[in-house]
């Protein structure tokens, strides 16, 4: 960057900007991640010490100077503040008169400044910046006043509601940057390719940083001082959550659950167990069991890929994984303690207790992956008991077949879940009245469609019925049409949908499918 005189006086406005909803950082998050920068910047300063002596010496030695650059930044809240690095610039006037971004082959860059800058040890000097609280260790990179100034008003509001930091993602990627900034207008290279990813990866940033991800990227800034990783780019995926939040995330975090779940689980089956006989089973090896059962559930869900699945999101089989793992663990455990009272090494258990310990252990894992689904299908199962407590407009769904699915399944997702409230489906096979489908029940026929909706007060007939010759249909949309209520059609939604799929890639066919 350029250089400026630290006496060269300068004014700046205060900048306000609206508040910014915190994006993926509780208060215990940002109290963690300032105690972090306390510490370690602290510690860094002391023990780097040496260093920064035998560096301001080079520099000295090299071209005369001072040994420190300091250049205005835009800080949090649009407050600038001084930026500390080593001068790696000729002391000369044009070094301050150059562009604010420094290219391939600067020629006010000093041969040692080359290698501070590719080092980044040039850097080191704002371990003082993060202690005096203008930075943090992780953040989007401090940008230029004049540049920043030139910002959208969303992204000034959104960056700079953070600290800005020493390494950040987009420093990561662009760790190369001077070398990619060649040819005399590099300037115009800057602004309109490199500068709007940079803003989009620090927007991305400060939407989801957590201290774990923060980790994450202190790991990478540190990694891609290998030549290896550092000529290859890594994946935007692996940079926001790489291997430290990863494995807290998947595997620490359940492996600390399920270590606890099992504890008490086995802990009840003991009492109750105990309580219709003797068991001599000890709090020592109850733990140790606990610590088998729960390791050895971390490692075979891991093998499955069961620990990376979003169980808000779980389909299914992704339950049908945790009952065989976890049968496959009590297996296990039933054959080494067969193995081990063959050979005297512990006390004999009754199988029949460590399969029953392995059934309530994997009550418990299914509970606690499953736990909000399992809270809202109670809320559900209540509020379907009591219509009067339904929200949203009331919902008639005409139909049992694929479409009624897609009509249940798209008014329980969250986008119309508070909106809408499914009354139950009208369809006139005898033999499905009073039964349930997709959680809905079937409450008549569709010469009940009158009745229904004035009794229910339904604002909406979603009609879900296919297979139905012309005068079917035609009778049936009769009687819906006379009932002065919204009728919406599934068939036209999945025919839109089915377009959108398969029918053509060209954006302008679609925009005219749509219009038409």
């Amino acid at each position: 960057m350029m250089m400026e005189p630290i006496t060269r006086p300068r004014s700046f406005p205060s900048l306000s900007y609206g508040t910014v909803p915190n994006m993926g950082q509780l208060s215990l998050g940002r109290i963690l991640k300032r105690i972090f920068d306390i510490l370690f910047s602290l510690a860094s300063i002391v023990m780097l010490l040496p260093l920064f002596v035998i560096i301001g010496v080079l520099i000295k030695y090299e071209s005369p100077g001072r040994v420190f650059y300091s250049g205005w930044r835009m800080g949090k809240g649009g407050k600038p503040f001084r930026i500390w690095k080593f001068r790696t610039m000729y002391e000369a006037p044009e070094s301050y008169a150059g562009p604010a971004i420094t290219g391939a082959s600067d020629k006010r860059i000093t041969p040692f400044g080359h290698w501070l800058r590719d080092t980044k040890v040039n850097e080191l000097p704002q371990f003082w910046n993060v202690l005096m609280g203008e930075m943090s260790f992780v953040g989007p990179r401090p940008e230029d006043v004049d540049i920043a100034d030139k910002w959208p008003d969303d992204a000034k509001v959104e960056i700079l509601s953070v600290r800005p930091g020493i390494t950040s993602p987009a420093s990561i990627v662009y760790h190369d940057e001077e070398r990619l900034l060649k040819g005399t207008d590099f300037m115009t290279t800057y602004y309109q390719q490199i500068l709007p990813d940079k803003m989009r990866l620090d927007r991305i940033y400060v939407r989801h940083h957590t201290f774990l991800s923060d980790l994450d990227i202190i790991f990478w800034t540190l990694a891609i001082l290998l030549p290896r990783i550092a000529s290859t780019r890594i994946p935007e995926g692996n940079l926001f959550g790489g291997p430290i939040s990863r494995f807290v995330r998947f595997n620490l975090s359940w492996l600390v659950i399920d270590f606890i779940v099992a504890l008490l689980g086995i802990a009840l089956v003991g009492v109750i167990w105990r309580s219709a006989g003797p068991l001599e089973l000890g709090l020592g090896r109850a733990i140790a069991l606990a610590v088998a059962l729960a390791a050895s559930f971390g490692f075979v869900n891991t093998l499955m890929g069961l620990n990376r699945v979003v169980w808000s999101r779980a389909v299914p089989e992704d339950m049908f994984g945790i009952v065989f793992s976890t049968g496959v663990v009590t297996i296990i455990i039933s054959v080494l303690q067969v193995v081990a009272q063959r050979f005297n090494l512990l006390p004999p258990l009754p199988s029949q207790l460590i399969f029953t310990m392995g059934l309530v252990v994997l009550i418990g894992v299914v509970t606690t992956r499953y736990r909000w689904r399992l809270l809202t299908g109670l809320a559900s199962f209540w509020l379907s008991r009591r219509n009067s407590f339904s929200v949203g407009e009331r919902v008639l769904i005409l139909g049992t077949g694929d479409e009624s699915q897609f009509a249940t399944w798209l008014l329980r997702r969250d986008l119309f879940l508070h909106a809408f409230t499914i009354i139950g489906i009208v369809d006139d096979n005898p033999y499905k009245q009073g039964m349930r489908f997709d959680g809905a029940w079937v409450i008549g026929t569709s010469a009940d469609l009158s009745t229904l909706v004035e009794q229910h007060d339904v604002g909406l007939i979603m009609f879900a019925v296919s297979g139905l010759n012309s005068e079917e249909y035609a009778r049936v949309m009769k009687s819906c049409a006379n009932l002065n209520v919204r009728i919406l059609l599934i068939s036209d939604m999945l025919r839109a949908l089915h377009f959108w799929l398969t029918n053509s890639d060209r954006v302008e066919d679609k925009i005219k499918f749509v219009i038409e």
